[in-house]
């Protein structure tokens, strides 16, 4: 990002949780950290189990392959990580990313080989050595798309790929109503009350507000662009799951 351009923040500041965006970062790495224990369960319970087999359907299809060296920035417990390490093999190498030291904890537990703790804005890798840069939900979690994109270019190879997959808030209010009610309401109860989790369900309606206050997709994609990304471009899953691309001339 050039020195005078605006941030471009991925949902406005959110009150309930913290009351400028000076406090986000704190407050957020303290909500993954003091649930990290819990978030594989409640995500697998959230997708039904199926979370595992779209996020590696969704590499395999971005072009992930064997050899590739990966960066996957706010890797969280590290479901994207692990799910490119066994594609890229040993051949390859895959770098699980986040702010978040409760999460990467849980990440190296699951297997991850390779973590390093850091901001997506901020990346503390070397230009041009990456074959894709990949993101799992973490989107909304950034405090500048534009500054975020800018660094996910730096460090991919010429040719490189960004693959960000991300929840969008639906069309219609309907199915808004209803997917909020399952998101802020039915997860965050049954969180606390199966992982007896105070922290978790705070966690969990947190991360519905964020999906229902993210700036609209073309946003997204015009971020994507303006960082000199081309073909950039977004696929949609099942009304709700976007998958955000962009190559590095």
């Amino acid at each position: 990002m050039t020195k005078g351009e605006q941030p471009v923040a991925p949902h406005p500041v959110l009150q309930e949780y913290y009351e400028d965006p000076s406090q986000r970062r704190a407050k957020v790495d303290q909500m993954f950290d003091s649930s990290a224990a819990h978030y594989d369960w409640i995500t697998n319970m959230m997708s039904f189990g199926s979370g595992r087999w779209y996020r590696r359907d969704a590499l395999l299809r971005a072009g992930v392959k064997e050899g590739h060296k990966v960066l996957d920035v706010g890797a969280g417990t590290g479901v994207v990580s692990l799910l490119s390490q066994a594609i890229v093999g040993a051949n390859g190498l895959v770098v699980a990313l986040d702010p978040s030291k409760g999460m990467l904890s849980e990440a190296i537990k699951s297997g991850v080989e390779l973590a390093s703790q850091g901001l997506g804005e901020s990346l503390p890798f070397e230009d041009n050595i990456f074959d894709f840069v990949t993101m799992g939900y973490a989107l909304r979690h950034v405090a500048d798309l534009r500054g975020a994109f800018d660094e996910y270019k730096r460090v991919l190879k010429p040719g490189g790929k960004i693959l960000l997959l991300e929840i969008t808030r639906p069309e219609g209010k309907i199915k808004i109503a209803l997917l909020k009610f399952y998101l802020k309401f039915i997860i965050p109860n049954i969180s606390k009350i199966f992982r007896k989790s105070a922290d978790s369900k705070v966690l969990m309606r947190y991360y519905w507000d964020t999906i229902e206050q993210c700036v609209p997709p073309q946003t997204i994609i015009n971020a994507l662009q303006d960082s000199g990304l081309a073909q950039c471009n977004r696929a949609i899953a099942l009304g709700i799951f976007s998958e955000y691309t962009g190559v590095k001339p």
